[in-house]
């Protein structure tokens, strides 16, 4: 009799749970005139030539998501190589972040108020223009950062295939808000001047966390 009670208590929650709880499918897309390696975690890693697709599903309440591209990668037949922009470890099926200078898609599913909540972060620098936006449901409000950053980027700041943050450079409080308050710097609105809906430093929440309802589909794209 005990079973019966809590399996009729917990059918109820289970049925609630998979209601709430969804996941989410992101559609990778390259729109570049070149080949990208792709890169996620959770996800692994996957060559895209130009108008090259990878769909991915990440499981409800994944937290710390990231989708970048790779640049000028060379891989062997077992997976492992080297990418002068994003590289993550040496593997073409990534399982840890990448290397900067890389154009960030970060994510964190099924949080607060059963939302989702997401954003392009330069805080690791540029390589690539992206787009992030929702794919699904009601959700509209996208981010793009399709400026020529590695173009106009600062001396100081530049890196073969793409331009550092400050905060890769001089890993000081400064740049980086280790501890304590920091603000933006001259370096840091180079970068949000022209992607004025990306992280350009750390705690540049306020204009550029973004949130959708949990269930929602998201597209990444590089160069929309």
């Amino acid at each position: 009799m005990k079973l019966k009670t809590t399996l009729l208590f917990s059918l109820p929650f289970i049925a609630f749970y998979f209601t709430v709880a969804n996941g989410a499918t992101f559609t990778i897309r390259n729109n570049c005139p070149y080949t990208v390696w792709a890169a996620a975690v959770p996800g692994g890693g996957k060559r895209l030539d130009r108008g090259g697709v990878w769909n991915l599903n990440v499981n409800p309440g994944t937290t710390g998501g990231r989708v970048w591209a790779r640049m000028y990668c060379q891989f062997d037949g077992a997976g492992r190589g080297r990418c002068q922009t994003g590289d993550c470890g040496g593997l073409l099926q990534c399982q840890g972040y990448g290397s900067p200078p890389n154009t960030l898609a970060e994510y964190a599913l099924n949080q607060f108020n059963n939302l989702d909540f997401f954003d392009i972060s330069l805080v690791d620098g540029f390589n690539v223009p992206m787009e992030f936006s929702p794919n699904s449901g009601s959700c509209s409000r996208g981010i793009k950062c399709t400026a020529d950053i590695n173009g106009q980027c600062p001396y100081e700041l530049r890196y073969p295939g793409g331009c550092n943050n400050p905060c890769t450079v001089f890993n000081s409080n400064k740049y980086c808000c280790n501890s304590g308050n920091c603000g933006p710097t001259d370096l840091s609105r180079f970068f949000k001047q022209r992607c004025p809906d990306a992280y350009s430093y750390p705690k540049d929440d306020a204009t550029s966390l973004f949130t959708c309802p949990s269930g929602t589909n998201y597209k990444v794209v590089f160069c929309p």
